[in-house]
């Protein structure tokens, strides 16, 4: 009876969390965020179509991260009705509420009644990176799901047995191997296990987990990206890697890192204020300033009392959170990357709530059952108030009522050779005709190198001429920081015809796309010769 309610009880957990992530990608609308435009989406098409060997980086650069993560949302919104792909991936995502549920249940023990569940949730919920990933394309929120499972199964068992932590490193290396910004958890959880009462046992059981989750999900991509460009992670750390198709420096961005180590400690607090310089957009959140505040309190107190008052896997569990924040922080500091750490806080939070009130000179205040009541009413009204206080940002959404869904006009019907002069333009490849090529001259970062691989590519294919023709594509309104770079059809001796009309494509954001027709410039001169010599003879 009491294995039956058990099996209900998480059968109901994992159904609510599902339900909640998809009624809110569902209130929130059609995810047109700028990285599905660029490459999101086009990575799920070519993986999906074959496409990495006929087109020439149509996302720019980003188009050799590893594909394979985004093949599942390209998979729901080209197979599915808006909203019901959209509703489907909020309720995957949502699954990440279910297993903040265990990891609280898990580390709270006794302590994890109702009530601090609920807060729990809602603190993880409501958290300002993570909702505004629900039901997108991104892979931050949906990678979390194998990372959170991985440091539940290392946290659940106290003799960390070798077999749940080989199971773990396989989801963290997956989750790695998807995405490598996810390194900075897999190291983490690694350094965690030096706590363990067989540290060496441990570690080697996790890392030999992790080499293979890593190789299960990445390693094909990253034997491709050897064998074509010489480097697996190319064209990033190209100072180790050299290779010829990448300038010989580290693709790294740089904007959002502090520029001290006092900016750098601010960083929490800068959220709490709502400040963002770890984020493009605005945002507010109180959690990690939260949890600072609340380890110091608990150190404190426990020096008080001359005890102490966290155990051995809570000092695991603030290795792990700690030790991947400063590496992301050392690595990225790029916000989004760090939604695991932001869901992990809600645990974090209540268990260091619980220890402080197990403090001797704090449950002497409370006389029977008037110390979990407390407890319960603490936890409760912190996480409305962080849930008030939260203010998530926002990618980019449109309307349900108005999914897009461009139509390609006549003269865009027939297989051609599609040159990409600006970005985000990514997300019109999978909607061109079959058989057609996409090329990016556009990319700033990774500019194609003369003679190069890809270089040869683009001669070969605008030497076999396919029956729509050449055109060229960018915005019909541009911003002064991202013009259309016209010069770069001057490299393969093109530009665009004055002769013909151009064409438009509905633009996901309101702004249409121009997609004009291109001719060699041998052809438009004698054209011209033909025009001048008509004129003389008349």
């Amino acid at each position: 009876m009491v294995i039956a309610r058990r099996r209900l009880a998480i059968s109901l957990v994992i159904a609510g969390s599902a339900l909640a992530g998809a009624l809110y990608a569902y209130v929130a609308g059609e995810d047109i965020n700028w990285d599905w435009q660029n490459y999101h989406d086009y990575a799920g098409f070519a993986l999906s179509e074959g496409r990495f060997d006929i087109d020439v980086m149509p996302g720019g650069f980003q188009s050799f991260l590893n594909p394979l993560i985004y093949l599942l949302p390209y998979a729901l919104r080209h197979g599915l009705d808006a909203p019901w792909w959209g509703v489907a991936l909020g309720a995957l995502h949502g699954l990440n509420l279910a297993l903040i549920t265990w990891i609280t249940r898990m580390m709270l023990g006794a302590q994890a009644r109702p009530p601090v569940l609920v807060a729990a949730v809602l603190i993880a919920a409501c958290g300002p990176m993570s909702l505004s990933e629900v039901g997108t394309s991104f892979a931050d929120i949906l990678t979390a799901i194998p990372i959170l499972a991985g440091i539940g199964l290392i946290l659940i068992d106290r003799e960390q047995d070798g077999r749940r932590l080989l199971l773990a490193g396989l989801l963290i290396g997956a989750a790695t191997g998807l995405k490598l910004t996810n390194a900075t958890f897999l190291i983490g959880a690694g350094v965690c296990l030096l706590l363990a009462a067989r540290p060496l046992a441990a570690v080697l059981s996790f890392g030999a987990g992790s080499v293979a989750g890593v190789l299960a999900t990445g390693g094909v991509w990253a034997f491709k990206m050897w064998r074509d460009f010489g480097s697996p992670l190319f064209p990033f750390y190209n100072t180790i890697f050299h290779s010829s198709e990448a300038p010989p420096v580290s693709i790294v961005d740089t904007r959002f890192m502090p520029q001290s180590l006092a900016d750098a400690l601010a960083y929490p607090f800068y959220w709490l204020v709502g400040l963002h310089p770890s984020s493009e957009w605005a945002f507010r959140d109180s959690r990690f300033a939260l949890v600072i505040v609340l380890l110091f309190a608990t150190i404190a107190v426990g020096a008080w009392c001359r005890r102490e008052l966290l155990q051995l896997r809570d000092r695991q569990f603030l290795i792990f959170f700690w030790v991947s924040y400063v590496l992301w922080m050392l690595a990225f500091s790029i916000q989004r990357y760090l939604i695991a750490l932001e869901l992990l806080s809600a645990p974090l939070i209540l268990l260091l709530i619980t220890r402080l009130m197990e403090a001797p000179q704090l449950s002497r205040s409370f006389e029977g059952s008037a110390r979990p009541r407390a407890q319960h009413l603490v936890a409760v009204i912190i996480a409305l108030a962080i849930a008030l206080w939260s203010r998530p940002t926002d990618w980019t959404r449109r309307p349900w009522s108005d999914p897009y869904r461009p139509q390609l006009a006549a003269g865009l019907q027939t297989p051609a050779t599609f040159l990409l002069l600006q970005k985000p333009l990514g997300h019109v490849v999978s909607r061109l005709p079959a058989g057609s090529r996409v090329y990016q001259l556009s990319e700033l970062v990774l500019p194609i190198v003369p003679g190069g691989v890809l270089d040869r590519r683009i001669r070969a294919g605008l030497a076999d001429p396919l029956p729509g023709g050449i055109w060229a594509l960018y915005f019909s309104k541009s911003s002064a920081d991202n013009p259309p770079r016209l010069e770069a059809l001057e490299s393969y001796d093109l530009k665009i015809d004055p002769s013909r009309a151009c064409e438009r494509i509905a633009g996901v954001d309101r702004i249409d796309i121009e997609a004009c027709p291109v001719i060699s410039r041998a052809a438009s001169a004698s054209t011209a010769e033909l025009d001048r010599a008509g004129r003389a003879s008349n």
